[in-house]
């Protein structure tokens, strides 16, 4: 039966790729499935399944499947704005350096949009007071974001002077981040479902657009998760289209309800 074979397929999943389904919706497995599905000619749940199990190359495609990596510099610019010149020089201001958490980075986009605010904000010489841990689950655009090599319409939000100032044009006409953002990222593998922070006391948690994949408990645990990692006061950037549930929303206070700002009560 299909249901049986999905479930055959979910434990497949979570064997071979590590990636927790029951996690995510039921219809947010199945649309992928079936994007899969489409493009390896298969007809059925049952088909694919036999298609998974005698070509291991399908996991990756698979894995970037669920794991839906969309980014760019400055996605959602007002949001960057406030974080500009309202978020980080409050930050400063009470801690003098500022520590944060990147989950979700994908390719790196976002943590690189990030350090290109610190640094304006900080100076270059002085962006090393400043900390990002950038982490997802998919190691493939982990990698790309080590690299640091962009197309250009990924910098068409950026203004041009900045481009000039933080990221270097290649001989092939990529752009590539210079050694001064490259310093303040660490990079790293994390599972968002192990329900472990990447670090404590931190001053911001942006994770935008990342959530809306998972169950309402498993959104809830993550609200849990970003308060336990922030100090006191700390802020956390969600999605536009994300929501805090009226059973984790007394752990933080609302800062900008339009742009999805919060701050970690207690």
């Amino acid at each position: 039966m299909e249901s049986e074979d999905i479930e055959a397929i979910k434990r497949l999943i979570e064997k071979t790729l590590h990636i927790r389904c029951q996690n995510y919706k039921d219809a947010y497995i199945r649309r992928r499935l079936l994007s899969r599905m489409r493009s390896s000619g298969c007809d059925s749940f049952n088909t694919y399944l036999k298609y998974l199990r005698e070509n291991p190359a399908e996991f990756e495609l698979l894995r970037n499947a669920l794991t839906i990596n969309v980014t760019e510099f400055y996605r959602d610019p007002e949001v960057f704005d406030l974080v500009h010149r309202e978020i980080f020089p409050a930050i400063l201001k009470n801690r003098g350096r500022i520590r944060l958490w990147c989950a979700g980075c994908s390719s790196g986009e976002e943590a690189y949009t990030f350090a290109i605010l610190l640094a304006e904000t900080l100076g270059i010489n002085n962006i090393r007071n400043a900390t990002i841990y950038a982490t997802d689950i998919d190691e493939v655009v982990l990698a790309r974001a080590k690299e640091g090599v962009y197309e250009e319409r990924a910098l068409s939000k950026v203004p041009d002077a900045l481009v000039r100032k933080h990221l270097a044009r290649r001989e092939d006409g990529l752009w590539e981040v210079r050694p001064h953002l490259r310093s303040i990222i660490r990079f790293s593998r994390h599972d968002l479902m192990t329900g472990e922070p990447i670090a404590r006391f931190l001053d911001m948690v942006s994770c935008r657009n990342v959530t809306i994949y998972f169950t309402e408990a498993q959104k809830n645990d993550l609200t849990r998760l970003f308060h336990q990692s922030l100090s006191p006061g700390g802020f956390y950037l969600m999605g536009k289209t994300e929501y805090l549930s009226r059973e984790v929303e007394q752990l933080f206070r609302t800062y900008n309800s339009i742009q999805k700002v919060f701050v970690r009560s207690g």
